[in-house]
């Protein structure tokens, strides 16, 4: 046996899953120092420059993974999955903390990292800074999920247009003012849009260029924590509570009306906005948030985080 001893985690899920499990990642090594961490995930291009993590490896594309760190290895496994979780389903805890309590692990207060090197930052300032010239750059954030998704609107996440619409409006003569969204998606006008595939490099090494950000529960806003870049957040059908950050300012949409839930099994509303639980009627969207607080929540906001954030 080899005296080498390997903590391997698995994570599965989209990007900003993702990212949150980079502060589970360093709970994992925190609490086992003496062991090589090995991550296998699906988006590894954010992970191979993290510090605390001996070796990525994309899920699928594993060759000699059993013979190098399983047999006849001294290895700990974490792949299981934290959505069914008590603590998660029942709202209690957010999302890393459940993680790391189904490993039995001390969590003390890690939260999730990004690291873009000087060249990659680089390249992402040489191209954008042109387009933002001198202005305070906003970047708004309508529609996320799987990049797949052929959905132009997902209501249990995206960002109602009236809402994002309103917000481009107040911000587009004092900011430069960038929509990030799906490519069938409506698109805001007088406004830059990026609609088209980005590396995962690129998306979130935007915000490093931002100066306010209003955004949904999406990827963008777990790497605004990663970043301790402190932002606006809005939630409709998912929870702040489990998937939120307290550096961001999360605002959540007014209460659902009660509603038969057929196809729900462990959460209520799903992912992918199923039509069948849309929960209101005809015209509520335009309501569902207070626009003031949105754009009083927006300007107020600084660089600066919070506070008593990890």
């Amino acid at each position: 046996m080899s005296d080498k001893k390997y903590v391997v985690f698995q994570i599965n899920g989209g990007l900003g899953k993702h990212i949150a499990a980079t502060a589970v990642a360093q709970a994992i090594k925190n609490n086992y120092p003496d062991r090589e961490l090995i991550c296998v995930c699906a988006w590894p291009e954010l992970w191979s420059s993290l510090p605390f993590v001996h070796r990525v490896y994309p899920l699928g594309n594993t060759p000699y993974f059993y013979e190098e760190f399983i047999d006849g290895r001294d290895t700990i496994i974490c792949a299981n999955e934290p959505y069914f979780t008590t603590t998660h389903v029942n709202k209690t805890l957010p999302l890393v903390e459940s993680w790391c309590n189904l490993y039995n692990i001390k969590y003390n207060d890690e939260q999730p990292v990004i690291r873009i090197n000087p060249e990659q930052r680089r390249a992402i300032k040489n191209f954008y800074e042109p387009l933002i010239k001198d202005k305070p750059f906003l970047i708004i954030h309508t529609n996320g999920g799987l990049f797949t998704n052929e959905k132009p609107y997902c209501w249990s996440r995206d960002l109602p247009y009236d809402v994002a619409f309103k917000v481009a409006q107040h911000f587009k003569k004092s900011h430069f003012v960038m929509q990030i969204t799906r490519p069938k998606s409506p698109q805001l006008p007088e406004c830059f849009v990026r609609h088209e595939a980005l590396s995962n490099t690129e998306l979130v090494g935007l915000l490093e260029l931002t100066d306010k950000r209003l955004l949904i529960d999406s990827s963008l806003q777990h790497a605004s924590a990663a970043f301790k870049l402190p932002s606006t957040v809005l939630w409709n059908a998912t929870s702040s509570v489990i998937f939120g950050h307290k550096l961001h300012d999360n605002i959540q949409a007014k209460d659902k009306p009660r509603k038969s839930l057929p196809n729900s099994y462990m959460f209520d509303y799903q992912f992918d906005g199923n039509e069948g639980e849309y929960p209101y009627e005809e015209g509520d969207e335009k309501d569902l948030y207070n626009i003031d607080e949105i754009i009083s929540s927006l300007e107020s906001q600084t660089n600066e985080p919070k506070k008593g954030f990890g």
